[in-house]
């Protein structure tokens, strides 16, 4: 097998909010404008048909990007899951007659996202609010219009497995891919070029692990769904795979490998995990142990295979680990903390005590004492120094951009309370 491809290709930091002047030319009648989540264009003799809009905010942008390249009307609108990074341009986009085509499982996932908004959004801030300030303020400068409200589209058109289509001669099949970041995730199949749109199926970044679960908060993604998606995709041999962040991804033979190989990484932690639970193994253990085979490497900038063990445990076994009894109740094991620092002497103790497990090279071990210390005075400043010492070593070995993101917003917050000595 070949070097994998996520080594050459762009990380999560490397999302950036809609900016380009123009759009690129993929394929003959295909284009693609970049943001949050990548919106393409597919011009035909009878219209346009639009595949993913972005967030509202960035919307115009890839509609000035799109009518310069053509401005016949809108006549479908694909969304490939019902993110809001996908739906939030519907209504800039949408005109009279356009249809607006959806998974049947959009209905269920957009109640969801409404349920939890206010949940979701402030979990999701600490990785993506500085670029969103900076990319509303580049829409006004550079389109001067304001900012539209974010869309939350009702389809006009649904379909359970599959949906087909022609256009302007052009033929579009729509299949249901289950197994992707949402319930009604899809893929959007141009035959007889062999094009195949799969917006986030793979996760944000491809030739990474999938997100199983995501630190922001949602619903567990299965990973036996997420395989049998996976072998759709395949089934189609695709040319050119346009995914939903960065560059497209061109060749039968390289897209094949690539997907066998994250369809091995993926069956590999699934089997392994299961094997671990029958064996009467902890998810701890597991999610330490569990590894990938060189041949089957794939990246970890997004998702990360230890989280997918525990996401792949809890899917089939829930919360209770059969730990402690207290995981029953709803008393956390933090509660007891103060006490702990008053048997140990004070915090002062406590701190030196992770300090010692820094020097050690155990950072999280630190950061467990540290939080102990921290819970009877929030501004100690020596448990505070080895807690930021620690997130930084963690930060340093980081690959995965939601890691990254969090421990440095923790980095950011302690160091503002040792500036200012106050929790």
């Amino acid at each position: 097998m070949t070097a994998p491809l996520f080594r050459s290709r762009p990380g999560g930091f490397d999302i950036r909010p809609a900016c380009q002047s123009e759009a690129r030319q993929i394929h003959a009648g295909v284009y693609l404008s970049e943001g949050l989540s990548n919106s393409y264009l597919v011009v035909t003799p009878a219209g346009r048909v639009v595949i993913n809009t972005g967030m509202g905010f960035e919307s115009p942008v890839h509609k000035r990007n799109f009518d310069a390249v053509d401005a016949s009307p809108v006549r479908y609108i694909l969304l490939t899951q019902g993110h809001v990074d996908h739906v939030g341009g519907v209504d800039l986009f949408r005109e009279a007659g356009t249809e607006v085509v959806t998974h049947s499982g959009n209905a269920a996932h957009q109640e969801d996202d409404a349920r939890i908004a206010r949940f979701r959004a402030a979990r999701s801030a600490f990785a993506f609010a500085d670029a969103i300030g900076s990319a509303m303020r580049y829409v006004r400068k550079s389109t001067g219009s304001e900012i539209p409200p974010q869309s939350r589209p009702l389809p006009t058109l649904t379909f359970d497995d599959r949906l087909e289509f022609e256009l302007g001669g052009i033929r579009f099949e729509l299949l249901s891919t289950p197994g992707g970041e949402t319930v009604d995730s899809m893929v959007v199949w141009m035959p007889d070029p062999r094009i195949c749109f799969t917006g986030n199926l793979f996760s944000a970044l491809f030739g990474h692990f999938p997100n199983l679960v995501t630190i922001r908060g949602d619903r567990y993604r299965e990973a036996i769904r997420f395989i049998s998606s996976l072998d759709r995709v395949l089934e189609l041999e695709p040319e050119l795979l346009l995914v939903g962040h960065h560059d497209p991804i061109e060749g039968h033979e390289t897209i094949r490998e690539e997907l066998l190989r994250l369809r091995g990484a993926v069956v590999h932690v699934h089997d392994e995990t299961v094997r671990g639970m029958n064996e009467g193994k902890d998810v701890h253990t597991l999610m330490r142990e569990i590894g990938l085979p060189p041949e089957l490497e794939v990246g970890e900038g997004y998702g990360k295979v230890s989280w997918s063990v525990r996401a792949i445990w809890e899917t089939y076994a829930g919360w209770f680990h059969h730990r402690s009894t207290t995981e029953l109740y709803p008393v956390p094991h933090w509660s007891v903390h103060p006490d702990l620092v008053e048997l140990a002497g004070g915090p002062d103790a406590v701190a030196e005590r992770a300090r010692k497990k820094l020097e050690a090279d155990l950072p999280l071990e630190a950061i467990h004492l540290t939080e102990v210390a921290l819970s009877a005075e929030p501004a100690h400043h020596g448990a505070l120094a080895v807690s930021l010492e620690a997130h930084a070593v963690l930060e340093t070995a980081s690959v995965n951009f939601w890691e990254t993101s969090w421990l440095r917003r923790e980095i950011k917050t302690m160091r503002g309370i040792l500036e200012t000595g106050k929790a």
